[in-house]
């Protein structure tokens, strides 16, 4: 959810034509009052709401900032979204932020730590978060663990549930040479609360490709594909389609939106 969109969603959902629900990323909403304010709420009357965060960085040495997660508490308080949600990642050290959701390496010591935040995170929170499974360009040589069973293995200790993005499976699959259709097809259905669809951009290194999350085109014809192959074995999902460059007007993304309703009901059907 885009504050350029606010006035069009809002009428569409008036006219009970708009996407379902929305997301939005709670640190653009951590002051005490104003427009931004005014908005959201209008938005959390119309429909569900779920808060992406992008700055608890679960994964930092240091462990969570705790005032970056009591400020995350209140708006939650506030507003009661259906979905609260993070990275598998770390984005700040020694209290310096980044702007960037940075890659963890796949250890045991990792795991435990990021295991603990999450932890933290969920007790302050008293409900379960989600964790979205990450974009990345490198994986590190003393990795022990293939990224699905890093995430399988943090669900099963601290009971968080999973955002699936279906295009940083495939950003890894031209970055990494990962098999995206084994990937998904590994994920627990009962751990997804969540799935993202997005585009990509290609940049070409002396003839080698790498795949740059920047959510700056339409969802791509792989992407809607894996989308359907992972709903007709999982179940519907809350699924939202990203844009954070190149923002389109809004009728092109809410017709993105409606592809993928009409997608979780194809699933819906096939299941049944």
């Amino acid at each position: 959810m885009k504050s350029e969109h606010f006035a069009d969603f809002l009428d569409a959902a008036a006219r009970g034509a708009g996407p379902h629900w929305a997301e939005v990323h709670p640190q653009n909403y951590m002051m005490a009052g104003g427009p931004m304010h005014r908005w959201l709420t209008a938005v959390r009357e119309a429909v569900p709401v779920s808060f992406h965060s992008v700055g608890l960085s679960l994964g930092d040495p240091g462990g969570v900032d705790l005032e970056e997660l009591d400020r995350l508490a209140k708006l939650v308080d506030r507003y009661q979204p259906a979905l609260v949600s993070d990275h598998l990642s770390w984005s700040s050290i020694d209290g310096e932020a980044f702007p960037d959701l940075l890659p963890l390496p796949m250890t045991k010591a990792s795991l435990d730590h990021f295991a603990r935040q999450v932890d933290v995170v969920q007790e302050r929170l008293g409900r379960q978060m989600l964790i979205e499974n990450p974009s990345r360009m490198i994986a590190f040589s003393g990795d022990e663990y293939a990224e699905e069973n890093f995430l399988a293995e943090l669900v099963r200790r601290t009971g968080c549930g999973l955002i699936i993005d279906v295009n940083n499976v495939i950003v890894q699959q031209i970055n990494l040479g990962i098999d995206p259709v084994a990937y998904l097809d590994s994920i627990d259905p009962a751990a997804v609360g969540e799935i993202h669809v997005a585009g990509h951009a290609l940049e070409d290194h002396d003839g080698e490709l790498l795949a740059i999350d920047d959510h700056g085109s339409p969802v791509s014809d792989e992407c809607w594909s894996l989308l359907e192959h992972f709903l007709d074995r999982i179940g519907p999902r809350p699924v939202l389609v990203e844009r954070d460059n190149a923002i389109p007007a809004f009728a092109e993304l809410a017709a993105e939106a409606a592809r993928a309703d009409a997608i979780c009901q194809r699933s819906l059907a096939h299941a049944a």
